[in-house]
C-alpha cells in the first residue's frame, strides 16, 4: 500500500472490534454475510476478527478471507496481539485471501506497560521489532499499532513508530483506545508523527478511535487533515463501551464536505472525485444488515442512518422542503440508498424471483435455508397485505441467526391471557437430540409466562436484562421485532426474531439467546486487549527474521 494513497482508505472493523460490543456476537454465517455486504460497499479493508481468540473467530476469519476475499474485493485482515502464536494464527487465517494483512500490536502509553505489560520501554521496543519483522516475513501487508496513543509519551512512541517500519509495518495506526482526545489535540497527534519520526514516509498513517466523549468522528476527520489516510470504523458506530467512529458518519461527511477537505489530500477545492472508495447507495442497507444481525437497534435521531435522519415534523420545515429540498436538507437520501421499496412478491411469487430479491438486500442463502426462509415468506403473506424489503430482511436474518445449529429449537407455544385472568403460556422445545419437552408457566404477562417456562426447560441460570419489541414496518399488521439480552455469568447474550404475533417472535428471540449463551458458555474467546500477553520472543530459531 502506498505512503499516499490518494484518498482515504475505509477500513472497517465491525466484524471484530464491532463484535466486542456487549450482546453482539455473530455467528459464522452472520459474519460472512455481514462480510460479503461490506464488499458490496466498497471498504478497502475487512478486520474480519482475531483468529488466536478461539477455533470459531479462527474459522470464521478463514472462511471470509476464502469467500470474500477475492483479487478485486477488499483486503481481509487479522488481528494479532504482539506475540508469535498471535501472528502465526492469523497468517494462517487470512491465508486464502488474495490480498491479506496482519494487524499486530501492542501498548505504548506507560500506564499500559506498568500496570498491564510489566514491561520496560526498551522491552516494547525489541518486541515491536522481532514481532512486525516475523509478520512481515508470512504477507506482504503489516499494520502496526500502539495501543494506548492517546495517553502515550509523543517522544517514546515516535521511537516504536520507527522501529515498526524499520521492521516492516506498511500502516502505522494510532488508536484513541479509551476516547479521550478531543480533535485539536488528536490532530497535534499526527502532525507530530508526520514531522518526527523519520521513516514515516514509508508507511500509511491510520486512526483507530472509541466513542467515549461523542468526538470520534470529529478526531477523524481533523487526523484526515494532519495526514491519516485510512480510518478504522464500524457499521453504526457499534463497538465496546460507547462504540467506534461511525462508518457512514465519517464517508458522508468527507462526501457532502468534499471542498473542504480536498485540498488537504492535494486536490483542487472544487474536484468532484470521491475522497473514498465506498458505495455511498449502499450504506443504508449495510446499516440495516448490521442491526438486524447484531440486535443493536439504530437510534432514530441517529445522522445518516436513523429512521428520523430524512424526516421533517416542523410546518416551517415542512414547507420549505416542498419547495426545495435543499433549504433544509444537505444529503440526499437517495445517496445513501434510502427509498420506500415495495415489493411485488406475494402468494404466487417463485423462489428464482425470492432469492434475487434477497441477494439484492445483501443475503445469500444456501438451498436449504433459502427453503426454510421461502416457506416463511410465503406464510407471512397469507397474513400480511403488503410486504415490504423491511419484512424480508426481519424473516432472512433470523434465518441466518440460526444456521449455527443451537441446543434448542422453539416447536411451539401458546398463551392464554384477558381481563381477569392469570397468563399462562404452554411451551415446547426440541432439543439437539430430537427430544420433546414441554412446560408451562403462570406470569405477569403472556411474555413472562414465555420466559418463564423456557428457562424451566433450558434449566440455564440466566438474568433477563433487555427486553424491547418495535415495529419492523408501519401499519396494524406490521412484524414486531423483538430483541432480548440475557446474563450470565456478566456476560451478555442476545437474541432476536420477528413475527406478526409478538409473542411468537419474544419466544424465539428467548430461544435464540438461550441457544447462544449455551454456546458462549462451553468456550469464552479471548479479548485482545484484555487477554494477558503471552510469552514474547519466543520464535523457534527456524522462525526468526533477521533484523
Amino acid at each position: 500500500m502506498a505512503r499516499d494513497p490518494g484518498r482515504v482508505l475505509i477500513f472497517d472493523t465491525t466484524l471484530r472490534d464491532g463484535e466486542q460490543s456487549p450482546g453482539a456476537s455473530l455467528n459464522l454465517e452472520e459474519k460472512l454475510a455481514i462480510a460479503q455486504q461490506l464488499a458490496r460497499l466498497g471498504v478497502d479493508i475487512i478486520e474480519a476478527g482475531f483468529p488466536f481468540a478461539s477455533p470459531g473467530d479462527f474459522n470464521a476469519v478463514q472462511r471470509i478471507a476464502e469467500t470474500v476475499g477475492t483479487p478485486d474485493g477488499p483486503v481481509i485482515c487479522g488481528l494479532a496481539r504482539a506475540a508469535a502464536g498471535d501472528i502465526k494464527a492469523c497468517a494462517e487465517a487470512v491465508a486464502p485471501a488474495a490480498r491479506r494483512r496482519i494487524h499486530t500490536f501492542i501498548a505504548t502509553s506507560d500506564i499500559h506497560l506498568e500496570h498491564k505489560l510489566r514491561k520496560s520501554r526498551a522491552e516494547v521496543l525489541a518486541i515491536t521489532a522481532e514481532m512486525v519483522a516475523y509478520a512481515r516475513s508470512l504477507v506482504d501487508d503489516v499494520e502496526f499499532s500502539c495501543e494506548d496513543a492517546g495517553r502515550s509519551d509523543p517522544e517514546f512512541m515516535h521511537q516504536v513508530i520507527e522501529a515498526a517500519i524499520s521492521a516492516g509495518a506498511t500502516t502505522i495506526n494510532i488508536p484513541d483506545t479509551v476516547g479521550y482526545a478531543t480533535p485539536a489535540e488528536f490532530g497535534e497527534l499526527i502532525a507530530g508523527i508526520n514531522a518526527q519520526v523519520p521513516n514515516i514516509d514509508q508507511a500509511v498513517i491510520s486512526v483507530h478511535g472509541h466513542n467515549d466523549l461523542g468526538l470520534a468522528v470529529a478526531n477523524f476527520l481533523e487526523a484526515v487533515k494532519n495526514g491519516a489516510r485510512q480510518l478504522e470504523c464500524t457499521i453504526n458506530g457499534i463497538g465496546e463501551r460507547a462504540g467506534n467512529a461511525s462508518l457512514e458518519e465519517l464517508v458522508m461527511a468527507l462526501h457532502v464536505r468534499r471542498s473542504y477537505f480536498n485540498p488537504f489530500l492535494g486536490r483542487p477545492a472544487e474536484s468532484t472525485e470521491p475522497l473514498t472508495g465506498v458505495r455511498t447507495e449502499e450504506i443504508t442497507k449495510t446499516s440495516r444488515l448490521v442491526s438486524n444481525l447484531t440486535g443493536m437497534a439504530v437510534q432514530p435521531n441517529k445522522a445518516i442512518v436513523g429512521a428520523n435522519a430524512f424526516a421533517h415534523e416542523s410546518g416551517i420545515h415542512q414547507d420549505g422542503v416542498l419547495k426545495n429540498r435543499l433549504t433544509y436538507e444537505i444529503i440526499d437520501a437517495r445517496t445513501v440508498g434510502l427509498a420506500d421499496n415495495r415489493i411485488s412478491l406475494g402468494k404466487l411469487s417463485g423462489r428464482s424471483a425470492f432469492r434475487a430479491r434477497l441477494e439484492e438486500l445483501g443475503y445469500t442463502l444456501e438451498r436449504e435455508d433459502l427453503d426454510d426462509a421461502f416457506a416463511r415468506f410465503k406464510e407471512l403473506a397469507d397474513r400480511k397485505r403488503e410486504i415490504s424489503d423491511r419484512d424480508l430482511e426481519a424473516i432472512v436474518s433470523e434465518q441466518v441467526q440460526q444456521q449455527d445449529g443451537g441446543s434448542f429449537t422453539l416447536k411451539s407455544v401458546q398463551v392464554s391471557c384477558g381481563t381477569g385472568l392469570q397468563p399462562t403460556a404452554t411451551v415446547t422445545l426440541v432439543t439437539a437430540d430430537g427430544a420433546e419437552l414441554s412446560e408451562a408457566a403462570i406470569g405477569t404477562g403472556p411474555v413472562d409466562a414465555v420466559c418463564q417456562a423456557l428457562n424451566r426447560l433450558a434449566q440455564v441460570p440466566n438474568e433477563l436484562v433487555e427486553f424491547s419489541v418495535k415495529s419492523v414496518t408501519e401499519g396494524i399488521d406490521a412484524m414486531g421485532d423483538v430483541t432480548i439480552r440475557l446474563r450470565h455469568e456478566g456476560v451478555l447474550y442476545s437474541g432476536h426474531s420477528a413475527d406478526t404475533d409478538i409473542v411468537v417472535a419474544a419466544a424465539q428471540a428467548f430461544v435464540n439467546a438461550l441457544n447462544r449463551l449455551v454456546a458462549g458458555g462451553r468456550h469464552q474467546p479471548l479479548h485482545p486487549q484484555k487477554a494477558p500477553l503471552p510469552v514474547v520472543g519466543d520464535l523457534p530459531l527456524a522462525d526468526r527474521p533477521r533484523v
